[in-house]
């Protein structure tokens, strides 16, 4: 009987968060025979894990340090070899920047990408997209749901599914996840862990905008790897699919999850009170908390004796409005595919932790 001849894949933007702990999982379960990863950020200085900069530097991966918004450069990616496979994570993934950043990190990155996959003819092109291109509804957004992206960045995200929709002969599939949270997670729900560790290292209670019921919908890291695995095979070429536990997260469930593992108090400013302090100027108020925020975690490093961090409490005024991420990921389960992190729990929350502590991003003393 012949050897099962396991599928070759370039990972764009495969340092990040995503595609780091991707990287890792097809190592784990060795589903392919090549990993080609192309990125702006060597794995070297990208924070990654011990296990995961193992992964990279073995006869498994293949890594290319490249522009892809560059034609030249995503040539060079795309060359030596009949890939079958290819994921999109790369761009952008900073808020409140300009629109020709946007344009030229995700849209220009996405179309120059998916034209050279056309041209290759790759079997599978994944688009990872955001959730953040819902409208806000009486209930969860499904895949058909009103488009109305509340950030620039997912404008811009969107703008680039469209591009990708207009490539002729592109076998594209888009995926919309919710927060993605897990080892290596910077943006999602970690810098209100980073917030947590300073109000229990100032004493005081720790307040949210809006109130406990704002919906944070979640999906766990692995669970978004074994999903883009999965939809290579099991997914239907056209078709977009929303990323996103049963768990129903909100702000109230996360703020338990924090009190628990940080002994802290938290509360709720309410839509009313909130609405009456971002109407005038929600720049001012996300400058306040920075202020109030960004030295005690200074301080809190220097303490550490943890010299360089990506992690930082900053909080961009985009993401601070009343815009919930309510999202349906039932669609996916069609397919086959089934969650196995169906809740954030306390375990998930300090393995998260737990990863930045390894890696001396995260004070010891405060997980």
């Amino acid at each position: 009987m012949a050897a099962e001849i396991r599928p070759r894949i370039i990972i764009l933007g495969g340092v990040g968060f995503i595609g780091r702990n991707l990287v890792e999982f097809l190592s784990d379960k060795n589903l392919v025979s090549k990993i080609r990863v192309a990125d702006k950020v060597l794995p070297d200085l990208a924070g990654l894990s011990a296990k995961q900069l193992a992964i990279f530097k073995s006869d498994l991966v293949e890594f290319k340090q490249a522009n892809l918004a560059r034609t030249a450069m995503v040539e060079k990616v795309f060359e030596g070899a009949d890939w079958d496979f290819v994921i999109n994570l790369a761009g952008e993934t900073k808020y409140s920047q300009t629109t020709e950043v946007y344009k030229e990190n995700i849209i220009d990155v996405s179309k120059t990408c998916g034209l050279e996959a056309a041209k290759t003819h790759i079997k599978r092109f994944i688009e990872v997209s955001t959730a953040q291109v819902y409208d806000e509804g009486k209930s969860a957004s499904t895949e058909t749901s009103k488009l109305k992206p509340w950030t620039k960045l997912s404008t811009a995200k969107l703008a680039a599914e469209e591009e990708l929709k207009a490539i002729g002969g592109l076998n594209l599939i888009v995926v919309r996840p919710a927060i993605v949270y897990g080892p290596g997670d910077i943006s999602g729900i970690t810098p209100r862990l980073i917030a947590a560790a300073i109000y229990k290292h100032l004493g005081e209670t720790m307040e949210f905008l809006w109130d406990k019921d704002l919906r944070m919908n979640t999906v766990h890291v692995r669970d978004v790897c074994a999903a883009l695995w999965h939809l290579l095979t099991a997914g239907n070429v056209g078709e977009v699919y929303n990323l996103a536990d049963q768990n129903q997260t909100n702000q109230g469930s996360i703020a338990q999850l924090l009190e628990k593992i940080f002994g802290i108090k938290t509360s709720f400013l309410g839509f009313l009170a909130s609405k009456a302090a971002t109407s005038v100027a929600m720049k001012m108020v996300a400058e306040h908390a920075n202020e109030k925020h960004l030295k005690p975690w200074s301080d809190l490093c220097k303490a550490g004796n943890i010299v360089n961090t990506p992690l930082t409490p900053y909080l961009d005024e985009e993401l601070l409005y009343n815009d919930a991420y309510s999202i349906n990921g039932e669609k996916i389960k069609g397919t086959g595919f089934n969650y196995q992190y169906p809740n954030v729990t306390e375990e998930l929350i300090r393995e998260t932790i737990q990863y930045f502590v390894d890696l001396n991003f995260f004070p010891r003393d405060l997980a």
